[in-house]
């Protein structure tokens, strides 16, 4: 090997590296911009006066920007350039990440946080397909380990970096801190991100307008449901009601219309892949486990323990560091051949063994300390899941399928984090109700134990505050109440967390039973890309 093309493999190794940081920090800033401002809520929603339910669109109308634009991404790069595309992406999600810090009213920080959400979406799947086409097909699962850090730290860092900026700041500032990295990223991306030259611009008369139009129409309205359902006590709403017929019917003819147009927006035709169909399946999954558990163990910790967001994120942020460091062993073992349907399996495995503990040891008492080793098995599961997915999707992709390929198992993981959240707080309102009925039946006024506790709660009550007898009585009985909807919500997250671990424990024979095996040898044509 002369000394020139020995210059140029390293020119090329350090251009590498370049991008794969620029890819994972636009990543990870996508996904803490999902959950950051969870913990700004009451902030925002006093300083700029608006109602719960007008402040809650801020988180709304960020994840209908994310799920439109996710399907879209390749299309997008293919009319416009991959480098273009995603440095267009990155200033439009920096610009709206100022002008949504600057807001002086609500509905224009719904407007900014909507249009933030686009340029987000394409952050994410546009990052895990530079990333994929940058690395050698031999070392794409080291180059999955590094993408997924971002995936896997953003639903941790985003509430404790939230919640200290809160605490010590004031909430325009959980949007500000993307404005350095954003233009950082933004130069990197200009100088050394390339566009794949397999990607040609259609001309106006071939684009899809009529796809665009019912993607759009019909995956907002899925996610406007599972966003606004359970607030809306579901089909009681006649909304919802519209708008998951309109969902229904929406994607159904999107369906029809990608099949059979000549040019269409999203290629559906590359989920005759087995792998990928297996890996978006998968996606879904773990986005519904992810987001799931990354939002049912802060709203058990706040609203039964009584924790700050703060102490909430720490919690997990052990587990994330452990993360980081498994990660690329999992990578390395890829690379060194182990079947990746079998790392698979044995997350699921792992997945479920931790929501069976973990429901075991949720008290009223239950103390950081108890949750750390648990939250310790729980990365270990992680970890043997999202690399293995992520390498297992994408493995027998090539060219312009590699980009399509992202964007389905981009939006499925995000589907299945809208799902997650949306089935899991309608579960866990609903269980407690379940679970109140049965434990008021052990629990009859005419029952001598029963009397005795109202009546030391009355006499406690009446010797505190000195309330008549009377008064003392009623509040008694409304702490007993109180009492008893505190265990049946407890009981509901008991739940929660033993239906999430039968769920990974279904898809461990479906792993074992339809995922082919993957190549990690490269081939000539990858060496020469």
């Amino acid at each position: 090997m002369n000394s020139a093309s020995s210059f140029s493999l390293v020119e090329y190794g350090y251009r590498r590296v370049i991008i794969t940081i620029t890819a994972v920090f636009c990543a990870l800033l996508e996904i803490i911009d999902t959950t950051i401002v969870n913990v700004a809520i009451n902030d925002m929603r006093g300083n700029l006066g608006a109602t719960l339910n007008e402040i809650s669109w801020v988180i709304t109308a960020y994840s209908l920007g994310n799920v439109i634009i996710v399907p879209m991404t390749s299309w997008l790069s293919q009319q416009f350039g991959r480098r273009n595309y995603f440095a267009a992406s990155v200033i439009v999600f920096t610009v709206c990440s100022f002008l949504c810090g600057n807001a002086t009213s609500i509905w224009e920080l719904v407007i900014f946080r909507f249009i933030q959400g686009l340029g987000g979406g394409a952050l994410l799947v546009t990052s895990q397909t530079i990333i994929t086409e940058s690395w050698p097909t031999e070392k794409r699962a080291m180059a999955q380990a590094i993408y997924t850090l971002g995936v896997i730290m953003g639903p941790t860092l985003g509430p404790t970096l939230g919640g200290y900026i809160v605490d010590n700041y004031s909430w325009p500032f959980i949007f500000y801190i993307n404005i350095p990295v954003g233009i950082v990223a933004t130069l990197l991306t200009l100088s050394f991100v390339r566009s794949p030259k397999y990607e040609e611009k259609r001309p106006v008369s071939q684009v899809d307008w009529l796809g665009i139009a019912l993607l759009t129409i019909g995956i907002s309205s899925l996610q406007y449901v599972l966003e606004k359902g359970q607030e809306d006590d579901w089909y009681s709403s006649k909304t919802i009601i519209v708008l998951t017929a309109t969902a229904t019917l929406g994607i159904l003819t999107f369906i029809w219309r990608e099949l059979s147009y000549a040019y269409p927006i999203v290629n559906l035709r590359v989920l005759k892949n087995p792998n990928l169909r297996i890996g978006i399946m998968l996606s879904f999954i773990l986005g519904f486990g992810l987001y799931g558990a990354s939002f049912v163990l802060p709203l058990f910790t706040q609203s039964l323990l009584g924790w700050t967001a703060m102490q909430a994120g720490m919690l997990q942020l052990p587990t994330t560091i452990f993360v980081m460091f498994m990660l690329p062993l999992i990578g390395k073992l890829i690379q060194m051949g182990v079947p990746q349907k079998y790392l698979i399996a044995i997350g699921l495995t792992i997945f479920f063994i931790y929501s069976m503990y973990a429901s075991s040891i949720l008290t009223l008492e239950t103390s950081s300390g108890n949750f750390f080793w648990i939250l310790m098995v729980r990365g270990l599961g992680l970890g043997l899941l999202s690399v293995p997915v992520s390498t297992m999707a994408l493995s027998t992709l090539k060219g312009q399928e590699i980009g399509q390929g992202a964007a389905f198992s981009g939006m499925m993981r995000q589907l299945g984090g809208s799902f997650g959240v949306a089935l899991i707080s309608t579960f866990v309102y609903r269980q407690t109700q379940v679970h109140r009925n049965v434990l008021i039946t052990h629990l009859p006024s005419y029952d001598l134990n029963v009397q005795q506790r109202v009546a030391q709660l009355a006499a406690h009550v009446q010797h505190q505050s000195g309330l008549d007898s009377l008064t003392s009585r009623q509040t008694a009985y409304t702490m007993l109440d109180r009492s008893v909807n505190t265990q049946a919500t407890l009981l509901s997250y008991t739940d929660v967390f033993l239906w999430i671990g039968v769920m990974f424990l279904i898809f461990v024979p479906v792993v074992l039973i339809f995922v082919a095996k993957s190549k990690n040898k490269i081939s000539l044509a990858d060496a020469a890309h």
